[in-house]
This record gives structure tokens, C-alpha cells and sequence, in this order.
């Protein structure tokens, strides 16, 4: 019988995986994808998760290859409004930016050299079932039906979770007036490692640098995408920006509408919700692949007790407690950072951004949104 099965190779299911195969257990991670996405993805890396990751001894290679995001700057119809650094961690006084499938690699990279064979693709899971002593995971791998059990499962299986929709078939998602298309070009912005924010009447712009100079541009839409292409998605940041974008420099665009899911309970018997399968939460700020890794830090050594033959109901509860209580706060920072985004007729714009720029000549509000917009 294997200690834990964790479904979802994805940056979260990795980290925790790889968190309990370093603490000597038996765990096999299952994912319904055959190879890795070589997709960018999410891109963010916040102080407190880098921390965890430092711990678990993945850190270096991603802060060699990422760019050092140590600053903000916000923009308005060619002025510059505001200056934000991102200083207040003296140990990591910048976010990382790292494409996700270079995360991934460096995960799994990890995770391969502690247990070769903990990882187990191109089998998707189709049903888990909590014997109160063990539970048994039903997977199709191909035409073949495969079985494990285990004392433990953890569900990393993402926002779409299939797992958390049998558990909790009820909970609907919230959703928001807003939809993005993002993409990533060859950076000729002369902005450097600065992350930048267009604030503009018909709609936010952001823009973060990638390695390689490469930098994510994401743009709020009036209504959900009808099939921008990457010309099309520089056309829309030129006019609201003034940036020129080279289209044949793209390599990824892609879509997306914002919904939240947050659920009130993450332990259910010997099945636990873990990151986006437990909250799914607005990716504008970033903040979801982050939250994610800190829930598995959290759980790490709790799990390690438990199948250890202590008894850690009171901790679960903590923990449950305590994470739910970081997703709702991310939730809010996610909703406040798209209301940040929506349009406003220019006069009000420039009220509204007056009204900004000089709360972060303050101190204390400045110091106060650095901490939340890197989650510390």
C-alpha cells in the first residue's frame, strides 16, 4: 500500500509530492497529461512561496532563471502615475518571474531524482474511494483500468477539479465581469525588469518581463475573447498604450474569462482538496499557483505526523482554518486588483489615479500594498 496518492502533476501537486517523498514516504503522483505543457502559464513567484521553496532546495535554479520583478510602474495615457517596490522582504526583495514549464521541469526534475518512478502519466483518474481505512483511486491509463490504494489522496487536480466536483457537487462558482487575453512577445519596451501597469478609460494593461526578452502582455476585455490573434492582441495593446508589439514575435495567446470557487473545507475523511482544487481564485495578481504551495507547506509536516500514527485532528482543523483564511484574503486582493482594471471614463480616471498616486506617497498604505500584492 503506498503512503499517499496525490492527483495532479501540476506545480502544486509536484511541490507536495515532492515534500512528502523527501520526508521518506511512498507516493505516487497521477496525471492525466502524457508530457509536460511547455505553455507559460503562471508566471509569478511571491516572497513566502520562494521561502518554501528555498526549503525544499528548489529554489536557486528558478531564481537563476527568472527575472527579479523589484518594482511596479504605473502608466495613464503616456504619464507615469506611480512607483511601487517590492522591498519590503530584505531576504527577497522582488517577485520572480519564471515560466510555468520551466517550474514544472524543475519540480518534477526533483521530485524524479529522490523516487523515479513517483510519477505516473498519461492516466487520468476516474473516481476516489474513502474506505475509512485506506482509500482506492480508479485511473484509466489507455484501454487498461489501474488501482491504488493508499492511506491518503490529496486532490491537486486544479480549478476544474474532478475530484472536488464529487465531493462537493453544490458549489458554484462566483463570477466576475471581467475577461482577458494575455500573450507573450519579444520585449522592445526598453522597461526592463519592471512589471507595468497601463491604466487606461477603455481597460487595464499589464505588463511583466519573462526570461530570454520575453514580456506577458494582459489585456481587459469588454466582453469574453472571439478569437484575438497575436496580431490582434498587439493591436489592442498599441492603442491603448502606445507600445509596438511585434506579432511575429508571439508565442503564446490565450483567453480567459475570471469565476472563484472557495471551499469551506478542504479534509473530507482521507481526501484532501489542495490549491486550485480547494480555491480557485482570479488569476490577475497571480497569487493561485502561490497559494497553492503554501497550502502544501502547511500540510507537509501535518501529513508527515499523521502517517506517523499521531493524532493531528486539532491541527487539520488549524490548517484548514488558516488557508481558507489566506484564499479568502487572496480572493479579495484578486477582486480589488481587477476593480483596479475595469474602465472609467477619463475624467474619472484621472481622479481615481490622482487619488492613487498620492495614497502611495504614504508610507504605511504603500508598505501595506506591497505586502499584499506579494502575499506576505
Amino acid at each position: 500500500m503506498l503512503d499517499v496518492v496525490i492527483v495532479g502533476a501540476g506545480p502544486v501537486g509536484l511541490f507536495m509530492g515532492l515534500l512528502l517523498l523527501q520526508r521518506g514516504h511512498r507516493v505516487r503522483i497521477l496525471e492525466r497529461r502524457s508530457d509536460r505543457s511547455t505553455r507559460s502559464r503562471a508566471i509569478g513567484i511571491h516572497p513566502p512561496a520562494l521561502a518554501e521553496l528555498s526549503r525544499a532546495g528548489v529554489a536557486a535554479q528558478l531564481v537563476a532563471s527568472g527575472v527579479h520583478i523589484r518594482r511596479g510602474i504605473a502608466y495613464s495615457r503616456g504619464r507615469r502615475v506611480a512607483e511601487l517596490p517590492f522591498s519590503g522582504d530584505p531576504a527577497v526583495p522582488f517577485i520572480l518571474a519564471v515560466p510555468q514549464a520551466v517550474t514544472e521541469k524543475v519540480l518534477e526534475t526533483a521530485v524524479m531524482e529522490v523516487d523515479p518512478q513517483a510519477i505516473i502519466r498519461g492516466t487520468d483518474v476516474r473516481e476516489v474511494l474513502d474506505n475509512f481505512r485506506s482509500v482506492r483511486v480508479m485511473a484509466n491509463s489507455g484501454s487498461k483500468l489501474h488501482q491504488f490504494t493508499a492511506r491518503l489522496a490529496i486532490a491537486a487536480d486544479g480549478a476544474h477539479s474532478s475530484i472536488r466536483q464529487g465531493l462537493l457537487p453544490h458549489l458554484a462558482p462566483k463570477s466576475y465581469p471581467d475577461s482577458y487575453i494575455m500573450g507573450d512577445f519579444a520585449d522592445d519596451t526598453g522597461h526592463g525588469s519592471d512589471a507595468v501597469l497601463y491604466l487606461e478609460p477603455e481597460g487595464i494593461v499589464e505588463s511583466f518581463p519573462l526570461p530570454g526578452g520575453v514580456r506577458r502582455w494582459v489585456v481587459r476585455l469588454g466582453e469574453p475573447d472571439r478569437g484575438t490573434t497575436a496580431a490582434g492582441l498587439a493591436e489592442l495593446v498599441g492603442s491603448r498604450t502606445g507600445e509596438v508589439l511585434d506579432a511575429a514575435s508571439n508565442s503564446m495567446v490565450s483567453a480567459f474569462e475570471v469565476s472563484s470557487r472557495l471551499a469551506k473545507r478542504m479534509i473530507h475523511g482521507r481526501v484532501i482538496l489542495l490549491g486550485d482544487a480547494a480555491h480557485e481564485i482570479s488569476p490577475i495578481g497571480g497569487q493561485g499557483m502561490n497559494l497553492g504551495w503554501l497550502d502544501a507547506a502547511a500540510l507537509a509536516p501535518i501529513m508527515d505526523a499523521s502517517l506517523k500514527g499521531d493524532d493531528v485532528g486539532r491541527r487539520l482543523r488549524e490548517f484548514e482554518k488558516l488557508r481558507r483564511s489566506a484564499a479568502v484574503r487572496a480572493s479579495r486582493q484578486a477582486g480589488l486588483n481587477m476593480a483596479l482594471g475595469r474602465p472609467l471614463p477619463p475624467q474619472f480616471m484621472t481622479t481615481r489615479n490622482k487619488l492613487f498616486a498620492a495614497a502611495l506617497e504614504l508610507p504605511a498604505v504603500a508598505g501595506l500594498v506591497e505586502r499584499r500584492f506579494t502575499m506576505r
